[in-house]
């Protein structure tokens, strides 16, 4: 594994169903809503998506994706290009009242700032990722909180 590959996985327990969590991640154009510490911009393309995102640390992402594969309310699966290249599976599982979801995210820093200082500043980069996913998983605790009270 190069200095500048990357490979996370990041656990999510939510107290709801798997079916409304699956909605929420599917919905990309959705993310600035309920992510948007993170999520900077969103925007349509002819086969996915391009992001500007952001971290903890002061830089930005600008990057593609587009699904590659899913299977309703178990998974999702994405490639990436752009300053992350590479691919990310979202999973899905009902365990009681929770949705237990993962994202298995593996890439490959392209950003040139990133790529030449990986082999120093690696864990902090890695923490930045934590934080932007922890950023996540509590959008999305709020955005299911706020869609329960709207119904």
């Amino acid at each position: 594994m190069a200095a500048s590959d990357y490979h996370f996985v990041t656990h999510w327990k939510v107290r709801a169903r798997v079916h409304d969590v699956f909605e929420l991640i599917r919905d990309v154009p959705r993310y600035r809503q309920w992510w948007g510490e993170v999520y900077l911009d969103v925007q349509p393309t002819d086969d996915g998506y391009r992001f500007l995102t952001r971290g903890r640390l002061p830089y930005q992402l600008r990057w593609q994706s587009r699904t590659t594969s899913v299977a309703r309310n178990e998974s999702i699966q994405i490639e990436a290009r752009g300053d992350l290249r590479g691919e990310g599976v979202w999973t899905f599982r009902q365990a009681g009242e929770f949705a237990d979801i993962q994202f298995d995210w593996r890439v490959a820093a392209e950003k040139p700032l990133i790529r030449t200082l990986s082999f120093l500043f690696k864990p902090i980069f890695s923490a930045n990722h934590r934080w932007a996913m922890a950023r996540g998983e509590e959008g999305l605790r709020r955005e299911i909180t706020r869609q329960a009270a709207a119904s």
